[in-house]
C-alpha cells in the first residue's frame, strides 16, 4: 500500500481550508485517510500552517511520501526526511 502526506480539502466556496493528512494514495482527494497531522489555511496573509512535528516526522520514517505543496509546507516549519 503506497502511503501519501497529502491536502484534504474543507471549507466553503471560495474559501478553501485544508488539512494535512495521511492517506492511501488510491483514496480520493477528500476520503477516506489513516491520520490527521495538520492544518494549512492560505486565505490569510501570510499563509498559517501547524504540523504535529512528531507524527510527521514518524509518518516519514515509515515511508509515506509527501505531495509537492505538502513538502513545501514541511520545509517551512523545519521538519526533513
Amino acid at each position: 500500500m503506497a502511503v501519501k502526506i497529502r491536502l484534504r480539502r474543507m471549507g466553503q466556496k471560495k474559501a478553501p481550508f485544508y488539512r494535512i493528512v495521511v492517506a492511501d494514495s488510491r483514496s480520493p482527494r477528500d476520503g477516506k485517510f489513516i491520520d490527521e497531522i495538520g492544518t494549512y489555511d492560505p486565505n490569510q496573509d501570510p499563509s498559517v500552517y501547524k504540523v504535529d512535528e512528531e507524527a510527521a516526522k514518524k509518518w516519514l520514517a515509515n515511508g509515506a511520501q509527501p505531495t509537492e505543496v505538502v513538502s513545501k509546507i514541511f520545509k517551512a516549519a523545519g521538519i526533513e526526511k
